[in-house]
């Protein structure tokens, strides 16, 4: 495929001279483990971004970074968060507060957006994991640590 173009994501990465690797892949592969075949990875380390809301009067916005083969368990980052309850926001709702295509969000794009970042624990058997670059079709291979260190991503078991 053609050499992608640097989305706003690997400006941050560049402008703090972290190491990525970019895969690009058609944005017409939906799923983790299509993403995981074409970049010859397992499935395991390709992560997806979910946008979760607070069910408070005045939701608070969360990033939930999982499994892509796997499932947010809701009690367990609502546990995480201190919140009493989260749902999942809708893709008209995820595509508003973020800007970005569903398919496409990255916690790397929406660095001081108002979003607090959980990575699930799953993440700390690899070090490196896939995630999306802020555009559908491109991942960005990078260490666990950085992205931890970049989006101030707190740690926990989110995935069922």
């Amino acid at each position: 495929m053609a050499k992608a173009h640097k989305t706003n994501a690997m400006r941050l990465l560049d402008g703090r001279r972290i190491p990525y690797v970019t895969h690009t892949f058609s944005p017409d592969i939906h799923s983790a483990e299509g993403v995981a075949e074409v970049v010859g990875m397992p499935p395991e380390q390709v992560f997806k971004t979910l946008v979760v809301l607070s069910t408070a009067a005045t939701p608070r916005p969360y990033l939930a970074i999982i499994p892509g083969h796997r499932e947010l368990d809701l009690k367990k980052l609502a546990q995480a968060t201190g919140e009493k309850k989260l749902r999942m926001a809708s893709q008209r709702e995820a595509e508003a507060l973020t800007g970005l295509q569903v398919g496409g969000i990255s916690a790397l794009a929406l660095l001081n957006k108002g979003f607090t970042v959980y990575l699930d624990a799953t993440a700390e058997a690899f070090e490196t994991i896939l995630v999306s670059a802020g555009q559908r079709g491109i991942n960005l291979e990078l260490a666990v640590a950085d992205l931890v260190a970049v989006t101030g991503a707190r740690t926990a078991d989110l995935s069922g």
